[in-house]
């Protein structure tokens, strides 16, 4: 198939996606004029307050969180106050109603173009194929203090076993190694691996199924069960998810590996990693981030990070996200959900703001200098210490330098239940000059890509 003739293929069916396409300039168009026609000169100054109002509110934000005592207080009452008086000025001016549709017709015009846009990710969901054969010996671990108490209030025990699961129970108060209850599973038989419990139990244990080549199930009874979620698994109910064992289908995905421990969703590397670290935060974690925010980002404590990858090094970020395959491109940092987990790659975020300029300047998104956003299958983090904290799916881990992180491409297979909420459409990136191709505007001369 020809460049062009893909192209085609791609913007089937023609009329809607055009249609949707023309109505997203129209709604732009109509907006033009209408600030044109009732603001005329006073929409330079309209935009002109909103930017500065933006900016205001950003350089206090990071004010607010890089400074203590009085300092820390104005910022806030600055924080709040900005957006208020560019309400007040934008009244007095008689302009609010014009800035209200304004932005409602740019966010109807982003809603359509992102429509019209949809048909160029057909691929974003995971393939699936029965799980067979049925698990004879299935194992499944539960911790009965994970999200408040999930397991009990659940019954998930007794419905497992009800389902010819063994279970276990991590109990006592001593620490239980998850990983060696798993390996002494399989060495006895079992041909299954579950987990009912949060985030780091799951990749500890999946660790175990993945080096075995055997199914895993994802029970969603921990507090945020980032995982479950990016598997489109119930996280309301987490005995649905028992359902995988009964009916099922199989998906492959991937596990980042940092070092030689694996994690499902991310490590962080910086400021995160700092604040997890002290004691203080299980107990109060708003006032103890709140404490240790203005030293980490005014650099007097903790060390400075240096990341490398394919050729492109992130110098000094005080904050680095590394996750198992790419979050969405949803939001600034295209942080959000994970619709596959199967691209084999490491998704990269690196934030460094060291001043109000360069907090105000990362209205720009993704074209900020201070963000790095980037795909990898291979990442060094280096430092100037010899060991460094990192958040590994939550959980404070002190390692030593240099950290890799790589990914464990289709190394886990894991099991789902057939009938599940699954995971929304990903929204596609806002692409004007696609999107004006789509629409008409400019027909692009035979042969290019699209």
């Amino acid at each position: 198939m020809t460049i062009r003739s893909m192209d085609q293929a791609i913007d089937e069916p023609r009329p809607a996606r055009r249609w949707l396409a023309r109505l997203s300039f129209a709604l732009l168009g109509a907006a033009v004029v209408i600030v044109a026609v009732f603001a005329g000169l006073k929409s330079l100054a309209m935009l002109a307050v909103g930017l500065a109002g933006a900016a205001v509110s950003l350089a206090a934000a990071y004010f607010f969180l890089s400074r203590r005592g009085v300092p820390r207080h104005v910022s806030f009452v600055v924080f709040v106050l900005a957006p208020v008086a560019v309400i007040v000025l934008y009244v007095f001016g008689d302009l609010l109603w014009v800035a209200a549709v304004l932005a409602a017709a740019w966010l109807l015009a982003s809603m359509t173009a992102r429509l019209a846009l949809a048909a160029d990710q057909p691929d974003w969901t995971m393939p699936e194929r029965p799980a067979q054969p049925p698990a004879r010996h299935p194992y499944l671990i539960m911790n009965p203090r994970s999200g408040g108490g999930k397991v009990a209030k659940f019954d998930l025990k007794r419905k497992a076993e009800a389902l010819g699961a063994e279970v276990f129970l991590i109990g006592g108060s001593q620490p239980v190694d998850v990983a060696e209850v798993a390996r002494e599973a399989v060495a006895k038989g079992a041909d299954l691996l579950g987990v009912a419990g949060g985030d780091g139990t799951q990749a500890r244990v999946a660790a175990v199924a993945a080096e075995h080549g055997l199914p895993f199930v994802v029970i969603s009874a921990g507090t945020r069960n980032h995982f479950a979620l990016d598997l489109g698994l119930d996280r309301e109910d987490p005995s649905a998810c028992l359902r995988a064992l009964t009916d099922g289908v199989e998906v492959l995905v991937d596990l980042g590996m940092i070092n030689s421990q694996v994690f499902v969703n991310n490590a962080s590397f910086g400021a995160y990693a700092e604040i997890v670290e002290t004691p203080e935060y299980r107990g109060d974690k708003r006032n103890t981030t709140l404490n240790l925010l203005p030293d980490l980002l005014q650099g007097h404590r903790g060390a400075r990070l240096l990341a490398r990858a394919d050729g492109t090094q992130i110098s000094a970020p005080q904050a680095l996200l590394v996750a198992n395959n790419p979050y969405g491109t949803g939001d600034i940092a295209g942080l959000g959900r994970r619709a596959r987990l199967d691209q084999g790659l490491l998704g990269v975020v690196g934030v460094k703001v060291a001043s109000a300029r360069q907090a105000i300047d990362l209205l720009r998104g993704r074209h900020a200098p201070e963000l790095k956003v980037l795909t990898t299958k291979k990442i060094e983090v280096t430092a100037d210490a010899a060991r460094i904290p990192v958040g590994i799916d939550g959980e404070a881990v002190s390692m030593s330098v240099p950290v890799t992180c790589v990914i464990w491409a289709h190394a886990l297979r894991v099991w789902l239940p057939r009938d599940r909420p699954g995971v929304p459409t990903p929204k596609p990136p806002l692409n004007w000059t696609r999107l004006r191709r789509l629409a008409g505007v400019r027909r692009e001369p035979a042969g290019l890509a699209a």
